[in-house]
């Protein structure tokens, strides 16, 4: 019998430990099976490998303080986003989808926890949030064809691809000075393997801020898919176990509203992608 693969990490005080949630949603410390979520555990191979776990012989996490990312911050080589990648986000924002995919960089130094706290960057105006699609890569994929991709993939998480649109767009140069600012980055709770999602491209999607729907979409509306994405990107670099991948945006966010709106120290996020799980951040100064 396979059982719910969603794994975790899970923090006790300063130490942090790795988890896999049960059928009944506790979490089971999984430190007997692997060291640490890690590259080297979040491969395809390793992940089958515990799938035939009985997770339910694993102890009971009875108390944690709070999740970590759910991939080990240092063993993530590469944070590769995609720019416009919804075709109704494009619109909002008043720009045209483009002709092939987008492609820039969230520096790795901006991961935190799921629900940790975000950070309005000092001299930040336009501070803004968008639930993505996360995806996870498992097995090096090198010049893969697009119905390869799966085979490559470890898992989805969630992302709050949070920017700062001043420095994204207003100070020149490329995005990633507006998208890689310290906490930019909260991914989790869980990686959700593959065997769980069968359809990546039919998941329903949702961000408030301070308990007001900004977001309300669907992968469905991407305009390069998952396996496009994976395939599309390994003809230009390898892609490695630990990479992460952030798929885009649906509408909704505050550069895209008239008037617009920004976040700033003291509001409260809360987004979710279905079957992957719920973040909570609370913002405040840097």
């Amino acid at each position: 019998m396979d059982f719910i693969m969603k794994t975790l990490r899970y923090r006790i005080g300063k130490i942090v430990k790795p988890g896999i949630l049960d059928n009944e949603g506790k979490i089971r410390d999984a430190s007997s099976v692997v060291k640490d979520w890690d590259d080297e555990n979040v491969s395809v191979d390793k992940l089958n490998e515990v799938k035939k776990i009985d997770t339910n012989s694993l102890p009971l996490a009875e108390s944690h303080d709070g999740f970590a990312p759910c991939i080990c911050k240092k063993s993530v080589g590469k944070f590769i986003c995609i720019g416009l990648n919804y075709s109704d986000h494009a619109e909002e924002t008043g720009q045209k989808v483009p002709p092939e995919p987008i492609i820039f960089s969230k520096a790795t130094s901006a991961i935190i926890g799921p629900n940790d706290n975000v950070e309005i960057p000092k001299k930040s105006v336009k501070s803004d949030w968008e639930v993505e699609l996360g995806v996870i890569i498992g097995k090096e994929a090198k010049y893969i064809s697009e119905n390869e991709s799966q085979s490559h993939i470890a898992g989805y998480c969630v992302i709050n691809d949070l920017s700062e649109r001043e420095f994204q767009i207003e100070h020149s140069g490329q995005w990633v000075k507006g998208k890689s600012c310290d906490t930019f980055g909260p991914i989790g709770p869980y990686l959700v393997t593959t065997d769980e999602i069968p359809d990546p491209q039919n998941l329903k999607m949702w961000l408030d801020v301070n308990g007001k729907r900004m977001q309300d979409g669907s992968t469905s509306t991407m305009v390069y898919g998952v396996n496009f994405l994976i395939s599309y990107l390994s003809q230009f670099m390898s892609l490695q176990p630990g990479d992460i991948i952030s798929t885009g945006t649906p509408p909704g966010v505050g550069m895209g509203m008239n008037p617009q709106v920004f976040l700033k120290p003291g509001d409260e996020m809360k987004l979710g992608i279905e079957g992957l799980g719920e973040q909570t951040q609370k913002t405040i100064s840097a």
